[in-house]
């Protein structure tokens, strides 16, 4: 049954929404990369599910819970993993992990995770609601 707020909550599981390398252009002082290079990998691997869903143009409207865990180093493979966490009318809110391979050994390791919220909007940049879900 549907929760009595405007949202309702999804099931979809994570996905892998975005891959890079981490590159020596992106480091800070210390040799580690910049969280702000890193958000911006995360609002683009968000945007690819949010886009999706919205079957059109979104904009970013929040970022809460962003963890910084572990530093992301250079070569690091960088994975944004996304899962839809809850839709509104117009809204979807969009749970992130970041996971990166490290070199030696092929390690896993989790650096990150926020939650970005996004709106679907209408070429003059007004919110539209999102088109009904699609039926399996």
């Amino acid at each position: 049954m549907p929760e009595t707020t405007s949202e309702t909550r999804t099931d979809a599981p994570r996905e892998i929404t975005l891959q890079t390398i981490a590159m020596p252009c992106d480091t800070n002082a210390n040799g580690d990369i910049f969280g702000g290079w890193l958000m911006a990998q995360m609002d683009l691997g968000a945007s690819v599910l949010a886009r999706r869903r919205a079957e059109g143009r979104v904009a970013t409207v929040a970022v809460e819970a962003m963890t910084f865990l572990q530093p992301v180093r250079v070569g690091d493979v960088v994975s944004i993993e996304a899962e839809m966490l809850r839709e509104g009318r117009s809204s979807m809110r969009i749970g992130l992990e970041v996971w990166v391979m490290r070199q030696p050994g092929n390690r896993r390791i989790q650096v990150t995770e926020a939650v970005f919220t996004f709106v679907a909007i209408d070429e003059q940049g007004r919110a539209r609601p999102l088109a009904p879900p699609a039926q399996p």
